[in-house]
């Protein structure tokens, strides 16, 4: 009973104000170190409109590392949740997009293909999307959903990590982090990877190889900036090698039905 009070509009609108107010004052309670010096007006402007890639459990704090010149919507899950996350973005000049990614039949359900369709147009009409590499419940591994984004709208993906020294991690299955004030925060953007139209399976999963590199880089150095660990860096080898032998699994079942 206690909890659906969460799910009453008034009490999420009250809810997602305060997030809001509570990431503003984290941006502007933090020491700003930004990497490669620049990088906005010299690679990221000239390319507009762009994907920008992040890791679950580290998206709270991305906001921080949007310019006010970028115009930018945000894919956010239909999940309960999601609605404040939702509210804050749009209090911080985010648009957003509902749904998320999944695994096999769950697409449909979670609103996948709806928000790839609503995420093409977006690009199409000059507007930057943000999303999260990986999908739920399989952190520090990117889907092939971002991929396919960019080999659909033609824009390239751009890594980043916005990082602070002072946080607070849960102990989840993404280790969500969120910042805490008067600290130093590490912006770091990778380099463009780009993904040609006529790509095939083998190309596709280079880039999705590249988006990984790409963001356990970024990562790795925005920590670096601010002296702290990563905290889903155990994440990495763990789902990955999981991510491994599933699809390992799923080509021999699928080689011994074709025989």
């Amino acid at each position: 009973m206690a909890l659906a009070i969460f799910k009453k509009p008034f009490v999420q609108e009250a809810v997602g104000r305060l997030l809001a107010g509570y990431l503003k004052l984290v941006q502007r309670t933090n020491r700003m170190i930004i990497e490669p010096e620049g990088v906005y007006e010299r690679m990221v402007r000239p390319d507009l409109p762009v994907i920008v890639a992040m890791w679950h459990g580290q998206h709270l704090m991305v906001p921080f590392g949007r310019p006010d010149w970028m115009k930018a919507s945000s894919l956010v899950s239909r999940h309960g949740d999601g609605e404040f996350n939702a509210i804050a973005l749009r209090e911080l000049g985010i648009g957003t997009i509902r749904g998320s990614g999944a695994h096999g039949r769950k697409v449909r359900e979670k609103g996948g293909a709806s928000a790839f369709l609503a995420m093409t147009r977006a690009l199409a009409s000059d507007t930057t999307m943000v999303l999260t590499a990986d999908v739920p419940k399989v952190a520090r591994v990117a889907g092939i959903g971002i991929v396919k984004l960019a080999q659909v709208s033609g824009r390239p993906i751009y890594p980043v990590a916005v990082v602070t020294s002072r946080r607070h991690s849960a102990r989840n299955w993404d280790c969500t982090t969120i910042g805490l004030p008067f600290g130093r925060c590490g912006i770091v953007v990778g380099e463009a990877i780009h993904v040609a139209r006529e790509a095939d399976a083998a190309a596709l999963e280079a880039a999705r190889l590249a988006v990984e590199s790409g963001l356990d880089a970024v990562h790795a150095r925005a920590f670096a900036l601010v002296g702290r660990d990563d905290p889903g860096g155990a994440l990495i080898a763990t789902n990955r090698e999981a991510a491994r032998l599933k699809a390992s699994a799923g080509a021999a079942t699928s080689g011994a039905g074709t025989a």
